[in-house]
């Protein structure tokens, strides 16, 4: 039986939004763990996770419901905010995988100086302190202090880390940007 007209994309917009149902109560499911299990102390980073989930997750039902009721108003919301959503997603992924090495490195100098909570997470999780050398004027929760290794920077461990998350990143964001964008052109 072929699939052909609206009954297609219903089902395929349908499947789509099912798959972001469940990709925002993982985001929300992850952001909980990890700040119940002491992984993660900023409430800033957790709730920018939370936000996102529930605003993945509103507009997956708003276009669940929309397909599933063939509701023209809230098809056409749903395609505006998709549209907006690719541009964002787009630039972002795009950003992405532009960034060289120097920019990343800049990029979480300036980060690790502005917060404070996620410093202290980076230095216990990776055993280093400090971002380029160490003050021992300052706090580190790290566990190489208390022993008499000496404790290396944060700064090369999190540049690693760094670019393989931002390619990952990078991909991952294009993948759902362009599946994005394949849904709001079959509406």
């Amino acid at each position: 039986m072929v699939c052909g007209g609206f009954a297609c994309s219903k089902n395929c917009l349908c499947a789509l939004n099912l798959l972001y149902t469940l990709v925002s109560l993982l985001l929300i499911g992850i952001a909980a763990w990890g700040i119940g299990f002491g992984l993660i102390s900023s409430l800033r980073v957790v709730g920018v996770v939370i936000a996102v989930g529930i605003f993945l997750f509103l507009i997956a039902l708003v276009g669940l419901i929309g397909a599933v009721k063939h509701h023209q108003v809230l098809l056409f919301f749903y395609m505006i905010i998709l549209l907006l959503v690719f541009i964002v997603q787009f630039s972002v992924s795009c950003a992405c995988l532009a960034l060289n090495q120097e920019q990343q490195a800049q990029l979480l100098e300036v980060g690790w100086n502005n917060t404070a909570s996620a410093r202290d997470d980076i230095q216990r999780n990776l055993n280093c302190c400090g971002f380029r050398s160490f003050n021992p004027n300052d706090t580190c929760l790290a566990s190489c202090v208390k022993s008499s290794h000496p404790c290396s920077p944060c700064a090369p461990i999190i540049g690693r880390y760094a670019g393989e998350v931002l390619r990952f990143v990078g991909g991952i964001g294009l993948f759902f940007s362009f599946t994005e964008n394949e849904k709001s052109t079959q509406l």
